[in-house]
């Protein structure tokens, strides 16, 4: 009697942790980073794309409920939780094998004002209340950004559970085949009011866009530059205070 092998396909991509050079890093395949974590210093970023989506606190630099879509190795899951403690933290991720990850890339606990959730991010922003004060999209899977994160319905869903001062940073590459079409969508979702930000040379932009805030990529550029320039990229959270000054 020949043995049994089960072949069926998991629903969700399998990841793995890589350790290299002081850094743990978080991949689909070796080639596709998703997340990276230097071991000295775990709650920093070390992704020059995720400090510039911080640059979310030049236009709210005390919010009360942040929602990231996608926690990845939970970069900014933990930034966020680290040095914005008046802020109530909910993490979206899709892929349960990425959260069975979360204590290898020292991802905090769940409690009172953090929480990771297991769901697809449009089914949360599609039932979500209208709360939230700064939504990041960082979404990624190894086959690149699902389809269902780039739609106009989500998009849509995006604007209506913002609060009224609320703001969105989305991460997208503007070599994507589909870039214009995505940035069309955030536009309308948004009655034009969004400010694309590059940023770095592998294609990152960081798109935000806002309810309350008359946006400007260039007034933004500056902020992020200067406040990177001024306090260094160890300490964004002094960002708060600058833009206030």
């Amino acid at each position: 009697m020949s043995e049994h092998v089960d072949t069926k396909i998991p629903k969700h991509p399998i990841p793995f942790a890589f350790y290299e050079g002081g850094c743990k890093s978080l991949h689909f395949s070796i080639d596709q980073l998703q997340s990276r974590m230097r071991v000295a210093q775990p709650d920093q970023l070390d992704v020059d794309y995720t400090k510039t989506m911080m640059g979310f606190l030049v236009l709210n630099p005390r919010p009360r409920h942040i929602v990231m879509i996608g926690l990845g190795g939970g970069s900014l899951a933990k930034y966020c939780y680290r040095n914005l403690p008046e802020a109530r933290i909910t993490a979206v991720e899709i892929n349960p094998h990425v959260i069975a990850l979360r204590r290898e890339f020292l991802v905090p606990d769940d409690d009172e004002r953090f929480k990771v959730i297991e769901a697809d991010g449009a089914d949360f922003v599609r039932h979500a209340e209208c709360d939230v004060d700064v939504l990041l999209v960082d979404g990624f899977d190894h086959r690149g950004q699902p389809p269902q994160l780039c739609s106009q319905d989500f998009y849509d869903g995006c604007s209506r559970v913002l609060s009224d001062h609320g703001v969105m940073a989305v991460n997208l590459h503007e070599t994507h085949h589909f870039y214009e079409t995505f940035i069309e969508r955030i536009d309308r979702s948004f009655n034009g009011n969004l400010a694309e930000v590059l940023a770095n040379r592998e294609g990152n932009v960081i798109v935000f866009a806002g309810k309350g805030h008359a946006l400007s990529a260039a007034d933004l550029r500056d902020s992020i530059e200067l406040f990177r320039a001024t306090f260094g990229d160890s300490n964004l959270l002094q960002t708060a205070s600058f833009s206030e000054a």
